[in-house]
């Protein structure tokens, strides 16, 4: 790992002793200010995702990107296809900051959408076909999308709107008559890559934006810390309208491993995603940890032998199931943290059986991102730090 930041349990015991009892020397104020937030490291953040993937998709373009309930497709037909449907967004003024609306259950189509939308210079808006249909309007009305990708399928479950509507699996005929090299899109790295509508404090969904620089980061710093090869089989099993999707579409396919889409409502099924990671020999898998509760009561969760890392974040992790995870299980277990705004996670605890504190710490910052913990963490300020 690049990050210099590899505390043990004893170092985080002695933080908190420190801040609960409010006596700070200069020299521990410097250790929680400046030695634990020494974590810049010179990624290349001048990129965009489309074009980091680009530069995977020219060095193995024959290799599966993609696998989708039998479907595959590899990085060269996944790149060359992407970039006919950004031809195809730019002729409807999709440029940089625009904001594109998805409206889509999860397939081949889905992933294809975000890729082509960055490439044409544009962000994705991803509109779960799932959500109450008051909360779509509240979207689409709020976002003003000129143009909205969806399946045929679920056309008619879409309000009335005043934008371009292209059904991705009706009319790809149409779209593939468009280029396969990228277009020209004049973004960069400070243009916005993605919003995600969460529920917000009030409990009206608000849009969390973020752009290229920051979720780059973000992928950049996981790969150092789990480095996934070509032999990594990662799930995406998400709903995309949760941040935790993001790396799942995008890390994997900016390092050169493969995908595999879980079915629609499949995140939901343990029988299910067993079987999956069985039978495809799964090595990376994201879970919420009331999902991992469930996952673990599986009777055959034991036969899932290829896991090699479990993410879990989106809530605390309890002790007693990091406990029963390890009995379980020989993959390693690691907790993220971070709200959506801040590019998905913005610290990371490696877990590890047993330990004195009792409880699963949200950890340290990840790369180029500052953490101060106050009042025993229940108040978490971040700052992310690009140089």
């Amino acid at each position: 790992m690049t990050t210099r930041l590899k505390g043990n349990n004893m170092a985080i015991s002695q933080h908190l002793k420190i801040v609960k009892e409010n006596k700070l020397t200069d020299i521990e104020k410097h250790r929680i200010l400046v030695e634990w937030n020494n974590t810049y490291v010179d990624y290349p953040l001048d990129m965009c995702l489309h074009q980091l993937f680009e530069r995977q998709a020219a060095q193995t373009p024959e290799r599966i990107a993609i696998d989708f309930e039998g479907s595959r497709v590899t990085y060269g037909e996944l790149d060359q296809r992407s970039s006919q449907l950004a031809h195809q967004l730019q002729k409807f003024g999709v440029g940089p900051d625009t904001l594109v609306g998805v409206y889509m259950e999860r397939s081949i189509e889905m992933v294809l959408s975000l890729y082509g939308i960055l490439k044409a210079g544009g962000a994705y808006v991803p509109i779960d076909p799932e959500y109450p249909s008051d909360r779509v309007a509240f979207m689409l009305e709020d976002t003003h999308v000129p143009v909205l990708l969806t399946q045929q399928r679920l056309e008619t479950k879409i309000p009335a709107i005043d934008a371009e509507l292209i059904c991705l699996d009706n009319e790809w005929e149409s779209i593939a008559d468009n280029p396969t090299e990228p277009p020209i899109s004049n973004v960069n790295a400070d243009n916005l890559a993605y919003v995600i509508y969460t529920s917000g404090s009030t409990g009206r969904p608000k849009g969390a934006m973020n752009c290229h620089k920051a979720i780059c980061n973000r992928l950049f710093w996981m790969q150092d810390a789990y480095r996934l090869t070509a032999a990594d089989r990662i799930v995406q099993k998400t709903p995309f309208s949760f941040d935790v999707s993001v790396w799942e579409f995008f890390w994997p396919l900016l390092f050169g491993a493969r995908m595999i889409v879980a079915k629609p409502g499949g995140h939901k099924d343990s029988t299910y995603l067993v079987n999956l990671i069985v039978e495809q020999g799964i090595t990376t898998i994201h879970f919420v940890p009331s999902m991992l509760q469930i996952f673990l009561d599986d009777p055959n969760v034991r036969n899932c032998k290829s896991l090699e890392r479990v993410i879990c974040s989106g809530e605390a992790l309890p002790y007693d199931l990091q406990e029963r995870f390890y009995g379980n299980s020989s993959a390693e277990l690691h907790n993220l943290y971070g709200p959506t705004e801040a590019a998905v996670d913005v610290t990371y605890w490696p877990c590890k059986p047993g330990g004195e504190l009792g409880f699963v710490p949200i950890g340290y910052p990840v790369a180029n991102t500052r953490m101060y913990r106050v009042c025993l963490i229940t108040r978490t300020v971040f700052k992310l730090n690009f140089g």
